[in-house]
């Protein structure tokens, strides 16, 4: 019997699905495809070039994008860098200031701090208590000056789902280009490049199914972007560095079976999603975070009333949840994603983040459901006593 917690937080990566990680294996050793692709000698590199060049096309297909606009990176951190940073470095000329929200991914409020580090001016927009950014908030923080939004299609802690369209359409007829950071979103809504207005879009492997170490950057075509690691000129000059042949093509076969499977994948996690909704219903003090607006159904933010979050997680022993929250030398703060959308920091403090995936069965949920109310029995009996 297996000693592993049981594992509920997808959201925070997925494990490697095994036909990308049996498509992976063929690419390491010397009686695989291994050679550098940029080794145009040898028909060994030639063969890694057409592996780099077949994953590109199978990410750019589930985006509906071209492949030559997908620039390889090292994940959706150095994606989200390379779109706000290279951006504005790169278009200064014509305005400094960039908007964003305050409950995106570290990976972009850190580019962003970054970014007023070098005399850019960054507006932080206050989301809704859903977990998104509505268009008319959008629309009145536009200036002149505004040459980037970069807002997320969902959200990591939450699973609230931007409306991208009409917030890309906003900063296009303000003359603005718009980034979304797309981590949590590839295979679960559609992406759309073709007819989407969006000039930027963040991905990243492990989040689905693929293998860590490996992401993307798509770039419109026409879109002008400062390189921020130099070395080589790859990637058209954006972002150079020895391709990885193996995780390249870990990450193509996991978007394309991403594509192939997205609407049984959905409707999987549809079933899960609502089966533990329905528990969390039947559990007393118990309410579920962000609610309204459009959801992905892999990620449910509940809170517990009378209990701590970190408690709750440490007498979950069998179950691999998460709070969201950061551990300070002297205190937990509790998420910034949730005090964001303007929920009481008690509130915040008591919160859990439950998310599942492709390899979740439905007798998993009632476990967790099950191991929820004996933990939450035992804690508030303990705290009554």
């Amino acid at each position: 019997m297996s000693t592993m917690p049981l594992y509920l937080d997808y959201a925070a990566t997925t494990p490697v699905d095994p036909r990308v990680a049996e498509v992976m294996a063929r690419h390491l050793t010397l009686e695989g495809t291994f050679a550098n692709p940029a080794s145009r000698s040898h028909m060994s590199g030639w063969l890694a070039e057409q592996v780099v060049e077949t994953g590109r096309r199978q990410v750019s297909d589930l985006i509906g994008a071209d492949p030559r606009e997908i620039v390889w990176t090292s994940g959706a951190t150095e994606a989200d860098n390379l779109a706000l940073i290279g951006y504005m470095r790169a278009h200064r000329a014509r305005g400094r200031h960039l908007i964003t929200s305050s409950i995106e991914h570290k990976a972009v409020l850190d580019s962003a701090a970054a970014l007023e580090q070098e005399g850019f001016e960054v507006t932080y927009l206050a989301p809704c208590a859903n977990g998104t950014v509505s268009p008319e908030t959008l629309r009145e923080a536009m200036r002149p000056e505004t040459i980037l939004v970069s807002l997320m299609a969902v959200n990591n802690e939450l699973g609230s789902i931007n409306d991208l369209q009409a917030l890309g359409t906003i900063a296009a007829e303000h003359g603005a280009a718009f980034h979304v950071d797309a981590a949590q979103a590839a295979g679960r809504i559609e992406l759309d490049m073709s007819r989407m207005p969006i000039d930027m879009l963040s991905l990243s492997a492990h989040k689905a199914y693929g293998p860590k170490g490996i992401g993307a950057l798509y770039v419109r075509r026409g879109t002008r972007i400062e390189a921020l690691i130099h070395g080589g000129g790859h990637e058209r000059g954006m972002r150079s560095g020895t391709l990885p042949t193996h995780q390249i093509a870990g990450m193509g076969q996991a978007f394309s079976l991403a594509h192939e499977e997205q609407a049984s994948d959905n409707a999987h996690l549809e079933m899960l999603g609502q089966r533990f909704r329905d528990g969390l219903s039947r559990l007393e003090g118990t309410w579920i975070n962000a609610e309204g607006g459009a959801h992905v159904p892999n990620i449910i933010n509940a809170g517990f009333e009378g209990v701590d979050g970190e408690g709750l997680i440490m007498a979950l022993r069998g179950l691999a949840v998460s709070t969201g929250s950061a551990c300070n030398s002297a205190s937990v703060d509790p998420s910034y994603v949730l005090t964001g959308i303007g929920m009481p920091r008690e509130r915040a403090l008591a919160s859990i983040r439950f998310s599942f995936g492709r390899f979740s069965r439905i007798e998993e949920i009632d476990q967790a459901l099950e191991s929820l109310s004996n933990a939450l029995e035992s804690l508030r009996t303990r705290q009554s006593a």
